[in-house]
């Protein structure tokens, strides 16, 4: 089935950076990530039928971070359908401090699961996006050591069954399921990972465009 997103329907992004990307401070504005270019292709295709766009992804966002602002980021603006994205945080990438805590699968599905809830009890219609990880070495972000092939191994190894998770959770609350992991994976096997995201997390322009095309497909 698909969501038809009718006049005066709500949509409400939400995430960590790749869904915020920039996105200014303090405005409800998709930014320049994959949300924009759902917003802009759905606009073009259907102007007699006005969506309201709303993002509220935060750079950084760990399942434990959107809990802490649910109320007031999403479950206060009543949307009508939320898509969620989050997970890479979740990723043992944020293990490289010696110190740092490896969020067990778990924390991280009981967590997310305590975002859903509610939602579903409203009847929102979700869209779970898959957490994914490009085999590509080097430094990931600011701040971030450079890693190669073995630190990838270990982070696939803790982001996989957090996949998983997010699979149960769809099929838990019946919302639809954007595979971006797998889907990136079959893209990178034809043109290279990096084509798709430069560090392996954040999406290039053709990253955001190909994970923008699966979620148009989901609505009508």
């Amino acid at each position: 089935m698909t969501i038809t997103l009718r006049p005066g329907t709500t949509v409400m992004f939400t995430g960590d950076s790749i869904t915020d990307l920039r996105r200014p401070v303090d405005e409800d504005e998709t930014g320049c990530a994959y949300p924009l270019r759902v917003a802009g292709e759905w606009c073009f295709r259907h102007p007699d039928r006005p969506v309201t766009w709303l993002n509220t992804a935060n750079a950084g966002d760990k399942v434990v971070d959107l809990e802490t602002r649910w109320q007031t980021d999403v479950l206060d603006a009543h949307p009508d359908v939320v898509s969620i994205l989050v997970g890479v945080n979740d990723m043992g990438w944020h293990t490289l401090d010696p110190d740092g805590y490896v969020i067990p699968v778990e924390e991280f599905q009981a967590g997310y699961d305590r975002l859903l809830a509610p939602l579903a009890a409203a009847g929102t219609q979700l869209i779970l996006i898959e957490p994914f990880l490009l085999p590509i070495d080097g430094v990931v972000e600011a701040g971030v050591a450079s890693v190669g092939p073995e630190e990838r191994k270990e982070w696939r190894a803790d982001l996989d069954p957090k996949i998983e998770a997010v699979h149960a959770l769809a099929e838990k609350y019946d919302a639809h399921l954007i595979p971006a992991d797998t889907m990136f994976a079959e893209l990178a096997a034809t043109t290279g990972p990096e084509y798709w995201s430069a560090d392996g997390v954040h999406p290039t322009a053709a990253g955001h465009h190909a994970l923008a095309t699966a979620w148009l497909r989901l609505t009508t």
